[in-house]
């Protein structure tokens, strides 16, 4: 059997504790090996994302204490609108020996109509996908409803929510005035 690599794309702007939890969990209970987390370059449905070279600092803090974690400047790499297809196909060339994961939220999946290729996304990649709450119950623990849209808006009030957002990542928007 293939050691099986979750990979974990996402805007991350910004990281939260919802996303460290989902990492956890796929390491923990869910079998994985590794998690490779990689911030989208261009979002594939054109929402505005905060500079990608900030997004992977702040992942890189959030995940910082998950050392089985890696979070990849692959998107980056790749350029361009960001497709989850390109990436797992890249990451399969990458890493022959395993078997890929795709990790999600349940909020996600309900997205999957609009995704380019979902069908050969999940034959290339199982989902792993996780309940979160007030988006449907996919079994297993449901996991904190925190949104990156609401801290975003929370954050440009100037106020900072120290409970959904790693210490690190917090200390790191101050110190760039960051959704200021």
């Amino acid at each position: 059997m293939k050691p099986e690599l979750a990979v974990f794309g996402g805007s991350f702007d910004p990281p939260h504790v919802g996303h460290v939890f989902l990492a956890a969990y796929a390491l923990s209970i869910a079998g994985v090996e590794r998690v490779v987390a990689a911030p989208t370059f261009e979002h594939a449905f054109g929402k505005p994302l905060s500079a990608f070279e900030h997004r992977m600092e702040m992942c890189r803090r959030a995940f910082a204490a998950l050392p089985a974690v890696e979070v990849s400047p692959i998107e980056r790499e790749l350029g361009g609108t960001s497709r989850t297809l390109r990436l797992l196909t890249e990451l399969q060339r990458r890493h022959p020996g395993h078997q890929l994961r795709l990790l999600i939220g349940s909020d996600i999946l309900a997205e999957s109509a609009r995704w380019q290729g979902f069908d050969a996304i999940r034959a290339l990649a199982p989902p792993i996908v996780v309940s979160r709450g007030g988006h449907g119950d996919e079994g297993g623990p449901i996991f904190p409803q925190v949104s990156s849209s609401e801290l975003r808006a929370t954050l440009r009030r100037g106020e900072y929510d120290a409970q959904v957002l790693p210490h690190a990542v917090l200390a790191y928007i101050r110190a760039h005035q960051l959704y200021a």
